[in-house]
């Protein structure tokens, strides 16, 4: 029990606080299961503590976005890549479908510390600039959640994402299959959040960013994703 602590200290750098290293210790030397999946649908669940009954409130404390808190950009990608990988990969792709998962997976993995971020990061310039700060924290800086505004800034997230893909062919023939892409194109659903503070308006943005990026190339992906 003693090794098992201290490598847990060593591993994760953390205090020697007795109450979080004994349970730590005690889980993995008893091989006790830490149960923090909540009941899903029955006709979802599988068996207790499935992956996807993990609250999105703990996913947000394991993310720890408060470390970033004033980049909201970061705190989007950083829940994006976490929750493809739970919630995508894990739980809907690998778990419940076999593996259809991948798509999302990739986009966090691959693409989160540079195209994903080149993404958000130019929508934030782009809303700060329009909307007199609208991607940065608060709640009063906020633009109101209308259709004309999602229209401008996914339109505009989209166009500038494929563009971007464009002038890097290596980067449009890495992500095959156009669902990938389109999932890096999905970027203007993280703008239109945070330029309103409104997930049905990032939701519409991601709509639409479908939209416009089959009108431009003409698909979306391979086998049913154009559905």
């Amino acid at each position: 029990a003693m090794q098992i602590g201290m490598s847990f200290i060593s591993a994760y750098a953390m205090c020697a606080g007795e109450a979080a290293v004994a349970d730590l210790s005690f889980a993995a030397k008893h091989a006790a299961l830490v149960s923090m999946g909540e009941m899903l649908p029955a006709r979802r669940a599988r068996g207790p503590n499935e992956p996807g009954g993990l609250s999105f409130g703990h996913l947000a404390d394991i993310i720890q976005t408060s470390r970033v808190s004033q980049d909201p950009a970061k705190i989007a990608l950083e829940v994006v890549g976490a929750g493809c990988m739970l919630y995508d990969q894990i739980w809907l792709g690998s778990y419940m479908s076999g593996g259809v998962g991948f798509t999302q997976y990739a986009t966090a993995a691959y693409t989160m510390d540079d195209i994903l971020d080149n993404n958000t990061y130019y929508d934030v310039d782009y809303i700060n600039d329009k909307y007199n700060g609208a991607a940065n924290l608060g709640t009063d800086n906020k633009v109101k959640a209308t259709l004309d505004v999602v229209k401008d800034i996914a339109t505009e997230s989209t166009l500038y994402g494929i563009e971007t893909y464009e002038k890097f062919p290596t980067a449009l023939e890495d992500h095959f299959g156009g669902s990938q892409r389109a999932t890096v194109l999905a970027a203007s659903g993280v703008a239109c959040a945070l330029a309103t503070g409104n997930a049905n308006a990032g939701l519409s943005g991601w709509y639409l960013s479908m939209y416009v990026h089959k009108e431009a190339w003409g698909r979306l992906g391979f086998f049913g994703f154009d559905l």
